[in-house]
């Protein structure tokens, strides 16, 4: 064979083999990657997970972040189901409930045996540990993503790539633009936010999981040991000038925040504990595991003062938890990333007040949370002058589908904590439930865009509230009926059209918002969001409570305004009311009983449909020209 014929061979070879084609590639294994993954396989998406590293879970597991902070009464689709094994596996929800700081806590090690199952019983995904990425290309549509293994190459082609990283770091080599650090009062609208913007991040911390061995142990003293930084991690004489008085605990307090099953606790302390201040997000590889050395050390510091100073013994960093030679976790615990310029952007005013916002966002809600804004900034040496942004209380709140879609970029979607919100909101939707949902909707919106052979930024929003709904999520927080109910669907769809609207409390340290189900309905809960769904049509009842007949006729006039085909007489409609709630409640005259909210939502949901007659844009608005 020539020289020619040869590289003609080798191109043909080149070009239709040495791809492995894929529909939907994560990179990241992290907590929302592995959702992803394990939601795009589920909708018969082709779909490949590739972590750089052994675990799966991020921040749940390779972090060792095993005490879940939020969203306890809302166990929305994975989040739900993936603590739904961890009560399996120890035997019961109260089994989980082993220190304070959470009703959910866990070894990291059995979180990522779990997650591994799950991934492992999905026959559309696989994953690629101990593999990094070298070099990404768009063309024509679809990504070319160069991955290294040890000293194995491999090329992947793929439809639909999602950025599952720690830090964004695959949104930046896609070219998508993001911020970093907070924004200014001017820039946010957020009145809480300080003057100016900066690059300031929060604290990351080196989490240590210590176990209890029964017995005296000897700890060698870490090198350049200093124990004046934790003098104020807890209650002790030698604490004369603590940043946080209010919140120091008593020693005993401080070890039990986090104890864990089985003997073992998380020491995430971020009292004057071991969060350490490192803004490493735009250096490079190498210039970041030299620079986690030093929150190493400040973490190995910490574990050595609980030893020895405070005297707990027989504590030391668990030998049967992760595969390290120091045994501290795999990777560090990061609260904070870059933040993509997103098709929206979520900030605190969509949080507190959603219904007056110019952005209807809560229309396009694909995950909840509930945790308040908290920012972790103590050890940063210039903190006081920073907003006070601890446990900020807000409602609780959904989370919109835009934030996921970078505003210049085809075909990727951002998951993780780099999603398209403010510095300050960051500091709730970082949380681990949230941000599993978030991997989750990222998931359905990549095997949607396959589906329909669109780009993600193309999927009609109610599509991917659809799935999220189908895979047993939450697109509104409200407390008010489980994900189990039957009744539970219709009153998410009715609250995400606005027609009806929940009602957000703080209560204690609590986050809630309620949809009333069982309070009666009344013209002054349903006019203004009648009005923005209907502008033109005009409510046929008077003024107050609204009885059953009452109701029924509205929505029948409705229906006609709206041209609904084939809808039932108004006296058949009253009927099927009557019959359909007669196991709830006995009726026996609709023209002096009232209507609830929650029977109201059903009916309407029912006959009218508003969550699917008019599409909304990403950004809230109904178009009513096309149904």
């Amino acid at each position: 064979m020539n020289k020619i014929l040869f590289v003609i061979f080798i191109y043909i070879f080149i070009s239709c083999d040495v791809y492995h084609k894929v529909d939907v590639l994560i990179v990241g294994g992290g907590t929302s990657g592995t959702t992803a993954g394990i939601q795009s396989a589920r909708m018969g998406a082709q779909s490949l997970i590739v972590e750089e590293g052994p675990w799966l879970g991020g921040m749940l597991t390779s972090a060792g972040v095993s005490a879940i902070d939020g969203n306890h009464k809302l166990p929305g689709g994975l989040w739900g189901e993936f603590r739904d094994k961890l009560e399996h596996h120890y035997g019961g929800a109260n089994k989980l409930s082993t220190g304070w700081v959470s009703k959910v806590l866990f070894e990291p090690s059995v979180g990522k045996k779990i997650l591994a199952d799950m991934v492992a019983a999905e026959p559309n995904l696989e994953v690629k540990y101990n593999t990094s990425v070298t070099g990404i290309k768009n063309k024509k549509g679809y990504w070319l993503i160069n991955l290294s293994s040890g000293n194995k190459k491999q090329i992947i082609k793929a439809s639909v790539l999602i950025d599952g990283t720690e830090l964004g770091d695959i949104a930046k080599e896609c070219g998508a633009t993001y911020d970093v650090g907070m924004d200014a009062r001017t820039n946010s609208g957020e009145s809480i936010a300080g003057t100016n913007s900066n690059d300031i991040i929060q604290d990351l911390t080196y989490v240590a999981i210590l176990k209890d061995y029964g017995h005296d142990i000897v700890m060698e003293k870490p090198e350049g040991y200093d124990p004046s930084h934790f003098f104020c991690s807890c209650k002790s004489t030698r604490c004369t000038n603590p940043k946080e008085g209010i919140r120091l605990w008593d020693c005993n307090q401080m070890i039990t925040y986090g104890k864990l099953p089985n003997n073992k606790y998380m020491i995430n302390w971020p009292i004057q504990g071991n969060d350490y201040y490192l803004n490493l997000i735009e250096m490079k590889p190498d210039e970041r595991e030299e620079a986690l050395k030093k929150a190493k050390q400040f973490t190995l510091n910490f574990v050595y003062y609980i030893h020895s100073d405070l005297g707990f013994k027989s504590f030391g960093l668990a030998d049967d938890e992760y595969p390290t030679l120091d045994k501290l976790p795999i990777i560090p615990y990061h609260r904070e990333s870059r933040r993509i310029h997103g098709m929206v952007r979520f900030n605190l005013n969509h949080v507190v007040a959603p219904f007056d916002q110019s952005e209807k966002l809560y229309r396009t809600n694909i995950a909840v949370g509930d945790y308040p804004v908290d920012h972790h900034h103590a050890r940063y040496q210039g903190e006081s002058e920073l907003p006070n942004l601890h446990f900020y209380p807000i409602p609780s709140y959904g989370l919109p589908l835009g934030t996921m879609i970078p505003n210049n970029k085809d075909n990727l979607i951002v998951a993780e904590k780099s999603i398209s919100v403010s510095n300050l909101i960051n500091g709730t939707t970082r949380l681990q439930p949230v941000v599993l949902q978030i991997g989750q909707a990222a998931g359905a919106l990549a095997a949607l865009s396959i589906k329909d052979n669109v780009p993600p930024s193309k999927v009609p929003v109610r599509r991917v509230q659809h799935a999220i709904l189908e895979a047993g999520g939450y697109l509104q927080p409200y407390l008010d009926l489980s994900k189990t109910d039957i009744h539970f669907k219709a009153v998410q769809r009715i609250g995400s059209t606005g027609i009806l609207r929940g009602r957000g409390i703080n209560v204690g340290w609590e986050n809630q918002t309620w949809f009333d189900t069982d309070s009666i309905l009344t013209t002054q809960m349903i006019q203004p969001g009648l009005k923005e769904f209907a502008p033109d049509f005009i409510l046929p009842v008077n003024d107050g409570t609204i009885t059953i007949d009452e109701a029924v006729a509205l929505v029948y006039s409705l229906a006609k305004h709206l041209k609904i085909q084939n809808v039932s007489p108004i006296n058949i409609m009253l009927d099927d009311f009557i019959s359909y709630w007669k196991n709830e409640r006995i009726i026996t005259d609709v023209q002096q009983e009232y209507i609830t909210r929650k029977e109201f939502a059903v009916l309407l949901d029912k006959v009218v449909n508003p969550f699917d007659l008019y599409p909304v844009s990403i950004n809230g608005e109904f178009n009513r020209l096309i149904k």
